[in-house]
C-alpha cells in the first residue's frame, strides 16, 4: 500500500502540539527493549548538556516491535523541557520507513537540525549529540556522518566493499558511509522526505548508503564527526551478514545505475573536515570464525563455479579458482583481485535484469572469501594498523577506477553468453 506520509494520525497531531523546535533526534528501532533505554537516557542528558537553552524533541520510531521497546521508551522520563514522540511508523517495513517519518517530523517541526542514532547503541554518550549536532549549528553543514574507532573486524562490509566503492565513485572520503548516526539540515530533511523511493528497497534496506550518496550527489555541504568508539551488537561475519551483504550491495548498485552520470567524471578523491571525539580509545574485541568463511567461499565456488566462469572475465575466475585451491593457512584473495571481481559484479548487475537477487546470492561466498582474506591479513595487526590497510585498498580502487569504467560500458548481457571453457582445475 502506498503511504503520502509515514506518520500516523497521532503522530501528526502531538506534532502539531509540540508546533516547532529547534533540534530533534531520531531512533529507528524494532525490538530493542534492552537498548532503548540507554540510548534515550544519553540522548536527554546530552541535549541537556550542550543545548538546555534551544527546544529539543526525542523521536522514537518504532517498526511494530513485539517485545517491551515502546513501553520502555513511553515510560523513561527525560528532561522535564525536552519533549518525546513515541510513534510506530506507516509503510514498509525497516528502517527507511522508519527514517522517512524522521525527516518529516523534522520537517514539520521546522527544526534547524536533525539527528539518528541507532537504538542498538551501548557506547553512545552524552558527547554524541554535540558531535553530530554541532557542525550543522556551528558550522553550516548539511550532513554529518559518522567516524568510529571500531574493531578491525566490526564493519567488514564497510572496510571491504562500502568505503572503497564510495570513495572511488564519488570522490568522497566518507569512511562510514552505513555508519547508522548521521545528522542533517532541515533542508536536507526535507529534500529526503520528498524523494520518490519509499516503495523501493530503500524503505526496507540501503537507507545509510542512498542517503550518504544522495547528499554528494546532490551537492549538500558534508562533513564528519568522530564519535569514539562504537560498541553495539556485533555479529560474526561468517554467521550473520550475508544477508546484510546482499541488501547492501544491491542498494549500491542500484545507486550506481541511478548516478553513473555524475561518477563516471568524478576522478581520485577528497577527505572531509572531520569534528568530534580527538582522543584514543580501544574497541571491544571481535570474534570472527576464520575457517567458517573460508569453509563458505570453498562451498560457494562447488556449487557456483559454473556460473561464476560465465559471469567473471577468464582473468578474474582464474583468481577465484586460484583462491579456492589453497588449503586454509595459506588462503588468500589479494586486493588487486578482489577489487577487479567486485567491480565486474557491478557492471554485471547493471545489465541482469532478471532475479538480480539471485546474482547476489551467488556472490555472497566471494565476500566471505576477501573478508577471511582480510582478517589472515591483519591477523597480529591492532585495530590502528588493520586500519592502514584498510586505506591502502580504498586507494588501490579509486587507481583502478577505468577498469571499472571500462567493463561498465563493454560488458554484455552476462546471461546471454554460451562460450565453452576447459574443465576447472586447480592451477599447478
Amino acid at each position: 500500500m502506498h503511504y503520502d506520509t509515514a506518520l500516523r494520525g497521532y503522530t501528526a497531531k502531538r506534532i502539531e502540539e509540540i508546533d516547532s523546535a529547534d533540534i530533534l533526534v531520531g531512533v529507528p528501532c524494532y525490538n530493542n527493549e534492552s537498548t532503548i533505554t540507554h540510548v534515550i537516557q544519553m540522548i536527554t542528558h546530552g541535549l541537556a548538556k550542550h543545548y538546555g537553552g534551544r527546544r529539543s524533541v526525542i523521536f522514537i520510531a518504532d517498526g511494530g516491535s513485539t517485545d517491551d521497546t515502546r513501553e520502555v521508551a513511553k515510560e523513561f522520563q527525560i528532561k522535564p523541557w525536552q519533549e518525546k514522540i513515541v510513534s510506530i511508523y506507516r509503510g514498509a517495513a525497516g528502517k527507511g520507513t522508519a527514517l522517512r517519518s524522521v525527516f518529516e517530523a523534522a520537517n514539520r517541526l521546522k527544526v534547524q537540525v536533525c539527528a539518528m542514532v541507532d537504538s542498538d547503541l551501548r557506547s553512545i554518550t552524552p558527547d554524541w549529540v554535540k558531535y553530530l549536532i554541532d557542525p550543522v549549528l556551528e558550522h553550516g553543514y548539511q550532513f554529518v556522518a559518522p567516524v568510529y574507532v571500531r574493531h578491525k573486524y566490526d564493519g567488514t562490509i564497510t572496510n571491504n566493499i562500502v568505503y572503497n566503492l564510495t570513495r572511488a565513485l564519488y570522490g568522497k572520503r566518507i569512511r562510514q558511509p552505513i555508519g547508522g548516526d548521521f545528522a542533517i539540515s532541515r533542508d536536507l530533511a526535507k529534500f529526503y522526505s520528498e524523494q520518490d523511493v519509499w516503495l523501493t528497497d530503500v524503505a526496507r534496506f540501503g537507507i545509510d548508503i542512498w542517503m550518504t550518496t544522495t547528499a554528494i550527489t546532490q551537492g549538500f555541504r558534508i562533513c564528519q564527526s568522530n564519535l569514539g568508539v562504537k560498541i553495539h551488537d556485533v555479529k560474526d561475519p561468517g554467521q550473520h551478514l550475508g544477508p546484510m551483504f546482499r541488501q547492501v550491495l544491491s542498494a549500491l548498485f542500484s545507486l550506481m545505475e541511478r548516478h553513473e552520470g555524475y561518477w563516471k567524471k568524478v576522478s581520485g578523491s577528497e577527505a572531509l573536515e572531520t569534528y568530534g571525539f580527538e582522543g584514543t580509545l580501544e574497541p571491544e574485541p571481535v570474534k570472527v570464525n576464520l575457517d567458517l568463511m573460508i569453509d563458505l567461499f570453498k562451498t560457494g565456488f562447488q556449487q557456483f563455479s559454473a556460473i561464476y566462469r560465465d559471469v567473471f572475465s577468464p582473468e578474474n575466475f582464474a583468481e577465484i579458482n586460484k583462491a579456492a585451491c589453497l588449503d586454509a593457512k595459506e588462503f588468500y584473495v589479494p586486493t588487486a583481485a578482489w577489487l577487479k571481481i567486485l567491480y565486474e559484479l557491478a557492471a554485471t548487475y547493471r545489465h541482469w535484469k532478471v532475479n538480480r537477487n539471485k546474482l547476489l546470492d551467488i556472490m555472497t561466498p566471494l565476500y566471505f572469501g576477501r573478508v577471511a582474506s582480510f582478517v589472515r591479513q591483519s591477523w597480529n595487526m591492532s585495530s590502528q594498523e588493520a586500519e592502514a590497510l584498510v586505506e591502502e585498498q580504498a586507494a588501490q580502487f579509486e587507481e583502478q577506477k577505468d577498469y571499472l569504467i571500462r567493463i561498465w560500458d563493454e560488458k554484455v548481457e552476462t546471461a546471454a553468453k554460451a562460450d565453452k571453457r576447459p574443465p576447472i582445475e586447480c592451477p599447478v
